[in-house]
């Protein structure tokens, strides 16, 4: 509970000094506060440009941020939360602790100029990065470190959106895909602290503020349900225009990974001489589009023109969030949507608000497929009850749609075209019943905590499966240390005087009397081959776990083929 309260402030200050950074480098790039509500006007820093300098702007930034993430952490290029579910899923939780602070200048330079993408994204980054090094300095177990992660995320959302529901749902249903009790009360400290420091500073009131509505006839349902199929179509074009265009980036561009966003910005920068409505995030045009202040072509225009210009931001290396377009394209859809309604049957549509409103949720629910954080979200966006019955059945079928068109969303995707599959569960029928003790190992000889990193490399090297347990000089348990941290570390330019302990970390705690098939997911995502089998005080190791030993419990559970020898060892 102290480190979900810890975490959730920490997140709630990051998320303050997060938007102060983008608007500090907006009105440095574009001397706007948001650019994309100014129309075609002219930067007063460079008046003698006039509204020609926007080509300028993407390449500026690109130039700072580009070096800045290829020399720092590559992994705060793109929309971020794909890095934050593969941690969580794959890597026990671990996330680089210099990620929250390169996340944070280099997205906030992006927005500022002009790049087409979202602050969501990032601040769900930069919190789980903020709880996955509070949990590494605690050296915390791989399970506590997962659920701190996942209120990093939880407490980004709700401060920066006033929304600590929605902060809670996001957190559950896409970073931890789990709703087990704990974990849950955990979030929700988190996200409740966020959401607290983060109304002391933007003030508590909702995001939006909608038309007055209420459906008046039963047969506007139809309306709202044509929507939702639409809107999940539409999700998952922008998720396949949104790859589309990184491939093609990829494709074309042949020079240095840190130049990439420079060379590309001239092409952005095009886009916003064009279109200056998606300069930045542009919630000044999504108030607009959902006031019904646009027409219908021009709302068509927007939908193409924020698909393409978050593609290409994304493509050319940019680093921003693909929430906050999600919810812009979903606005522009649903206001020309409302207003075609409205053209064609103004006796039974309402406003164009409500159903600009409706395509933001719908719209997202069909990209991420997030049914209840979609529902949550902009409940908590508009503070307007009135809408919840027709934004759940538009956000219902429209999660229907994306699902009946596509097996994976706008994370997802990332991950699986590097060969991931998070949603991947391991076969555990034959294992139930078995238990670590009837099957484990004995102990691999141990690395004393004190040895120099260099030795333990070298006895790492040696091993079998490349993991050796880290004991302390009177046997006590320390974790683990792998091949891989180590080569990792000495190849940041680690020297001598580190010591072995200071790589190891804690896997999720194995016992003798624990089932196998609860076991099996902990030692897929363990760093090596292994995991140690610890007594019930978990500090010293009794046996070891590795997947040859699964391997072979599962094939004598399974029993041979029929009619195969039975060999004398079984």
């Amino acid at each position: 509970m102290v480190l979900a309260l810890a975490v959730g402030s920490g997140a709630g200050l990051g998320a303050i000094a997060f938007r102060w950074l983008i608007r500090t480098f907006t009105r440095l790039l574009s001397g706007h506060g948001d650019y994309s509500g100014a129309g075609h006007a002219a930067n007063p820093h460079v008046p003698w440009l006039g509204h020609w300098f926007v080509l300028l702007t993407p390449v500026v930034a690109g130039l700072a941020y580009g070096p800045l993430v290829q020399r720092f952490a590559r992994e705060a290029r793109g929309h971020g939360v794909p890095e934050v579910m593969y941690a969580v899923a794959r890597r026990g939780g671990r996330i680089a602790p210099q990620v929250a602070v390169v996340k944070s200048v280099a997205s906030a330079l992006c927005i500022g100029g002009g790049g087409s993408v979202g602050r969501e994204g990032p601040i769900v980054q930069i919190g789980s990065a903020l709880g996955s090094t509070l949990g590494g300095l605690l050296k915390v177990a791989e399970d506590r470190m997962r659920v701190l992660v996942a209120c990093g995320a939880a407490g980004g959302i709700a401060a920066t959106f006033n929304a600590p529901l929605a902060g809670v749902f996001f957190a559950m249903e896409l970073i931890l895909r789990d709703f087990a009790a704990e974990s849950f009360g955990m979030v929700v400290l988190s996200s409740v602290t966020a959401s607290v420091i983060g109304r002391a500073a933007f003030g508590d009131h909702p995001f939006l503020h909608p038309p007055a509505f209420a459906v008046t006839h039963v047969s506007e349902y139809l309306f709202f349900a044509l929507l939702g199929l639409l809107a999940g179509a539409v999700g998952v074009g922008f998720t396949r225009i949104l790859y589309l265009v990184e491939d093609a980036c990829d494709w074309a561009w042949r020079g240095p990974e840190w130049a990439r966003p420079v060379a590309g910005g001239l092409l952005l920068g095009l886009l916003l001489l064009v279109v200056p409505q998606m300069y930045g995030v542009g919630y000044p045009v999504l108030e607009d589009a959902v006031g019904g202040r646009y027409a219908i072509g021009f709302l068509v225009l927007l939908v193409l023109a924020k698909m393409t210009a978050t593609s290409l931001t994304i493509g050319i290396g940019g680093s921003g969030g693909v929430f906050a377009p999600s919810l812009f394209i979903g606005a522009a859809l649903g206001a020309a949507y409302g207003t075609a309604a409205h053209d064609l049957l103004p006796a039974v549509a309402g406003p164009v608000g409500a159903y600009g409103l409706i395509g933001m949720g719908a719209v997202f629910a069909g990209a991420a497929r997030a049914p209840i954080t979609a529902v949550i979200i902009m409940f908590e966006l508009t503070g307007e009850y009135t809408i919840i019955l027709p934004l759940m059945t538009a956000i219902v079928l429209a999660t229907g749609m994306s699902r009946a068109l596509s097996t994976d969303t706008v994370y997802t995707l990332k991950l699986r075209r590097r060969g991931i599959d998070i949603h991947e569960k391991p076969l555990v029928d034959t294992l139930a019943g078995v238990t670590v003790g009837a099957v484990m190992e004995p102990v691999p000889p141990a690395l004393d905590g004190s040895l120099p990193l260099a030795e333990a490399a070298e006895a790492l090297g040696r091993s079998a499966h490349g993991i050796l347990p880290v004991v302390a000089a009177d046997g006590t348990y320390l974790g683990t240390a792998t091949a891989r941290t180590a080569a990792e570390a000495l190849s940041d330019g680690v020297h001598d005087h580190v010591r072995v302990a200071e790589i190891a970390h804690l896997p999720t705690p194995v016992r003798m009397d624990t089932d196998l098939s609860d076991v099996l997911s902990a030692l897929v995502g363990a760093h090596g081959a292994g995991l140690p089998v610890l007594d019930a005080g978990h500090d010293r190791i009794v046996g070891w776990i590795t997947h040859q030993s699964m391997l072979g419990a599962m094939h004598r559970a399974a029993g041979p083929p029929a009619g195969a020898p039975v060999p004398a060892s079984a």
